[in-house]
C-alpha cells in the first residue's frame, strides 16, 4: 500500500512533463548539493503537506508529518518518513496545538518546520515557539509575520481591530454600506462576511465570533467563532466592500541578503463564500505595464519590512485597470502551482533554500520571461445546491485526471474520509497550455474525466463555469458565482451574483447544456443502450438498425442507432469500439467508444471530437449521466414502451418546507426557537457549525414550532430534523 501511495503521489510531480519540480532542479544545478536540513516537520495536513514533502524527498530531506486522531490513516501521515499524533480531531486540539507540535519537533529531532498554509502559518507565536525549540521556521521571520500577518489595507475602513458589533455599525455608517468584516489573522474565506445593512452586519459578527458578550446567546459571537476556530485569533476588521472587483495577487520571494523578486500575477476572481475556487496566471486583465507597477509596489512593501521567504501581496483591480493594495499573506498560497507552471520554478524549494541562508537562485528578468498560461480549479467536497455547504463522507470511487498538461495536487485517495473537522478541499487541479484557450480546453477535459463518488462536490459547477461566454472572454469579477455576496447570511440586501444567482441554479441537475452538448449526451446515451442490447443478445458488433426513445427532462426524443457507413468510420485507435450513426430528429451524429472506458467513465468520439462522459448510475431503463458538468437522468425505452409511459401519472412531491433539517453533519451551536413560538419566512431557527464555518438555518414558510428534535451542542447528521413547524 505504501509503495502504491508513493508511486501515485510522485506521478503528480511528473504530470507536466517538464514540471515545476524538474525545471527547478535544472535551474539550481549550480546550487550546493549538500542537504539543506537534516529533517523537516510539516505543521499541516492534506494536500499541502504532501506537496511540501514531495519537494523535500526530491532534495533528500527526511520528513515528519503531524496528524490528529481523525487523520491517523490520512495520505500525508503515511507519505512522510515519520508521523506523530498531536491530539484529538478538533483543529484547536491538534493542528493549532502549539505545545504538542513543539513536542513533536523535539521528539523527532526535526531541525526545520514548514507551516504550509492556514492553521499556524501566519502565527507569530508559533514562529517564536519553533525557533525556541531550536528549529528553523521555513517562512518569514517573526517581525515580518507580526507586521504583515494581520490584514492591513488601503481600502476605506477602520484602521484597527473592531471592538464589538456596535463599534462595527458605527464604522459602517461612516464609510457606507456595503462593508466586509473579516478575521485579522484570517484567510481562505474563514471569518469573513459581507453586510449590506445594519442587520446583516450584526448577524455577520454572530456568524464569525466565539465569545458571548452577554447580549443574547451568540451576540458578537460568530465572523470571530470561525476566526478563532480556524486561526486561534478572534480579532476582527471592517472595510468598505468594493463592488465588481477583480482579485489579483503578486507572488514575491525575499532572501536573507536583501534580494526581493516578484513573479507574474495570478487572478483569483472566481470565488464562493469569499474563497477562491478558480485561479489563473497570468491575468486576462493585466498588461505588462500594470504587471510591472504592481510588482514594483509589492517588492517595495517587502523591502520596507525586511521580508524574507515566499509571500503574496493582494490587490483589488477594476475593469479600468486601477488597482490598490488589499493585504499581504505571509505564507505559501494555495494557488502557488499555477505560478510554478508558467515560470518553471519550485516555490517550496526556494523557501527551503532561503530558510537555509542561501541567496535567491532566480533573477527578476528570468521571472518576467514566463511562458504559456495556467489555471487551477479547487475541487471541494461541498454541495453547491445547498449554498456550498460542506459534504462529508468516504470517497467510494476516486480517479484523478492525468496527462502531459495536467497536475493534480491532493491529499486523498480512494477510501479517504472527508472529515467534518477540517477544510473540505479534495484537490487542486491544474492545467497549462501555450495560451489561455488551450489551457481552458485542457481544464475542460480534466474536469470531465475526474471521477469522484461518495460525497457531493463542486467539480460539475466548475466545469460549467468554463463554458460561460464571459469567463471564456476573461470578463471576471468576485461576484461571478452565487454565494459571494451575503456569504450564507441570507436576508434582505443580498444582491444576485452575475452567474448562478441561487443555490438551486448551481445544482448539477440544473447546470445548463448547449444544444450541441445535449445532442452529444443523447447520442452517447443511445450508444450505451445499443452496447447493452448487443451484450444481452450475445452478438458482437451491431449489424442492424435499433430504435430507441430517449426521454430527457420530460421530452421524448426518438433515435435510430445503426452501424456507420464504411466511408464514415475512420481508422480507430486500438481498443476503440464500433463506429455508429445515431439519428436524432434534427441531425445525425457519428459516435464510437474511444477505448479505455470504465463503468464510471466513458471515453468517446462524437463527430471526431474526443469527449468524456460520466455514468453516475445505471438502472433497467435509466442512465444518470454527467456531461460537461451537467447531470441528467435519461430514460431509454423501446418505442412501444415509450408510448405506454405517456399514460403514467405524474409523480407527486412531498412538501418539506415546514421541516428544518441540518444540511450537513455538524454541531448545533445555537437554537433560536422553542415549542409554540411563531416564525415567519426568513427568521433564524438554528445555527449549525461544520468545518469551521457557521451556517444559519432559516424558516422557509410561516408557522408555529410544533417540535424541537435536537438540542444545542448536539452533533447532527446530514438531513437530521432539528425543528418541525405546523
Amino acid at each position: 500500500m505504501r509503495r502504491r501511495l508513493l508511486t501515485a503521489v510522485r506521478s503528480c510531480a511528473r504530470s507536466f512533463g517538464t514540471t515545476a519540480a524538474a525545471a527547478a532542479a535544472a535551474a539550481s544545478t549550480a546550487a550546493p548539493r549538500e542537504r539543506l536540513f537534516n529533517k523537516l516537520l510539516v505543521a499541516n495536513r492534506g494536500e499541502i503537506a504532501v506537496r511540501v514533502m514531495r519537494t523535500c524527498k526530491r532534495l533528500g530531506i527526511p520528513t515528519v508529518a503531524i496528524f490528529s486522531e481523525a487523520d491517523a490513516a490520512a495520505v500525508h501521515a503515511r507519505f512522510a518518513d515519520q508521523a506523530v499524533c498531536v491530539g484529538p480531531a478538533p483543529s484547536t486540539a491538534s493542528y493549532l496545538n502549539i505545545p504538542a507540535i513543539v513536542e513533536a519537533i523535539k521528539k523527532t529531532g526535526a531541525d526545520a518546520v514548514h507551516p504550509g498554509y492556514g492553521f499556524l502559518s501566519e502565527n507569530a507565536a508559533f514562529v517564536e515557539a519553533v525557533e525556541e525549540a531550536g528549529a528553523t521556521f521555513v517562512g518569514p521571520p517573526t517581525f515580518a509575520v507580526e507586521k504583515m500577518g494581520d490584514k492591513v489595507n488601503t481600502i476605506p475602513g477602520w484602521a484597527g481591530v473592531v471592538k464589538d458589533a456596535d463599534h462595527a455599525v458605527s464604522v459602517a455608517e461612516d464609510i457606507g454600506f456595503p462593508v466586509m468584516i473579516k478575521a485579522s489573522a484570517g484567510g481562505g474565506g474563514k471569518g469573513m462576511r459581507i453586510a449590506w445593512n445594519e442587520r446583516e452586519l450584526r448577524e455577520g459578527f454572530e456568524l464569525c465570533t466565539q465569545a458571548s458578550s452577554g447580549r443574547g446567546s451568540v451576540q458578537w459571537a460568530a465572523a470571530a467563532g470561525e476566526a478563532a476556530a480556524a486561526f486561534g485569533d478572534s480579532r476582527m476588521l471592517i472595510e468598505k466592500f468594493i463592488e465588481q472587483p477583480r482579485h489579483i495577487e503578486i507572488q514575491v520571494l525575499g532572501d536573507k541578503h536583501g534580494n526581493v523578486v516578484y513573479f507574474p500575477e495570478r487572478e483569483c476572481s472566481i470565488q464562493r463564500r469569499n474563497q477562491k475556487v478558480i485561479e489563473e496566471a497570468p491575468s486576462p486583465l493585466v498588461t505588462p505595464e500594470m504587471r510591472r507597477a504592481m510588482g514594483e509596489q509589492a517588492v517595495a512593501l517587502c523591502k520596507a519590512v525586511g521580508y524574507e521567504s515566499a509571500g503574496t501581496v493582494e490587490f483589488l483591480a477594476n475593469p479600468q485597470r486601477q488597482f490598490f493594495f488589499l493585504e499581504m499573506n505571509t505564507r505559501l498560497q494555495v494557488e502557488h502551482p499555477i505560478t510554478e507552471a508558467i515560470t518553471g520554478q519550485d516555490l517550496v524549494e526556494h523557501m527551503l533554500r532561503i530558510a537555509a541562508g542561501q541567496p535567491l537562485a532566480v533573477t527578476q528578468d528570468q521571472l518576467l520571461h514566463f511562458t504559456g498560461h495556467a489555471m487551477e480549479c479547487r475541487v471541494y467536497a461541498e454541495d453547491p445546491a445547498r449554498g456550498f455547504l460542506p459534504s462529508i463522507g468516504r470517497l467510494l470511487r476516486y480517479v484523478e485526471p492525468s496527462g502531459p498538461n495536467v497536475r493534480c495536487d491532493s491529499g486523498v485517495q480512494e477510501g479517504s474520509e472527508i472529515s467534518m473537522h477540517y477544510d473540505p478541499l479534495i484537490s487542486k487541479l491544474v492545467t497549462r497550455g501555450v495560451d489561455r484557450p488551450s489551457t481552458l480546453g485542457a481544464m475542460r477535459r480534466a474536469l470531465d474525466s475526474y471521477v469522484i463518488r461518495g460525497v457531493q462536490h463542486n467539480a460539475p459547477l466548475l466545469r460549467s463555469v468554463l463554458d460561460i461566454p464571459a469567463f471564456e472572454a476573461g470578463q471576471l469579477s468576485t461576484a461571478f458565482l452565487a454565494g459571494e455576496r451575503g456569504a450564507g447570511m441570507g436576508g434582505e440586501g443580498v444582491a444576485s451574483a452575475e452567474h448562478f444567482p441561487t443555490p438551486e441554479s448551481s445544482a448539477p441537475e440544473r447546470l445548463p447544456l448547449s444544444s450541441g452538448q445535449q445532442d452529444q449526451l443523447l447520442a452517447l446515451a443511445a450508444m450505451l443502450w445499443a452496447a447493452r442490447e448487443q451484450r444481452l443478445s450475445g452478438v458482437g458488433d451491431l449489424q442492424v438498425e435499433l430504435q430507441v426513445v430517449l426521454t430527457l427532462e420530460g421530452q421524448q426524443v426518438p433515435a435510430t442507432v445503426r452501424p456507420a457507413a464504411p466511408e464514415l468510420a475512420a481508422a480507430a485507435a486500438p481498443g476503440a469500439g464500433q463506429a455508429l450513426e445515431v439519428q436524432l430528429p434534427h441531425r445525425i451524429l457519428l459516435v464510437r467508444d474511444a477505448g479505455g472506458s470504465s463503468a464510471q467513465l466513458v471515453h468517446a468520439e462524437v463527430d471526431s471530437e474526443r469527449v468524456a462522459l460520466q455514468v453516475l448510475s445505471r438502472g433497467p431503463r435509466h442512465l444518470r449521466l454527467q456531461h460537461c458538468g451537467a447531470q441528467r437522468l435519461v430514460a431509454l425505452d423501446a418505442p412501444a414502451a415509450a408510448q405506454l409511459t405517456r399514460c403514467m401519472p405524474a409523480p407527486t412531491m412531498e412538501d418539506f418546507s415546514k421541516v428544518i433539517r441540518s444540511p450537513m453533519p455538524g454541531t448545533l451551536v445555537h437554537l433560536a426557537v422553542e415549542v409554540g413560538q411563531e416564525v415567519n419566512p426568513g427568521d433564524e431557527v438554528a445555527v449549525v457549525e461544520a468545518m469551521k464555518m457557521r451556517n444559519v438555518l432559516r424558516a422557509e414558510v410561516a408557522g408555529v414550532v410544533a417540535a424541537v428534535e435536537a438540542g444545542q451542542g448536539e452533533v447532527l447528521g446530514a438531513d437530521q430534523v432539528i425543528v418541525r413547524l405546523q
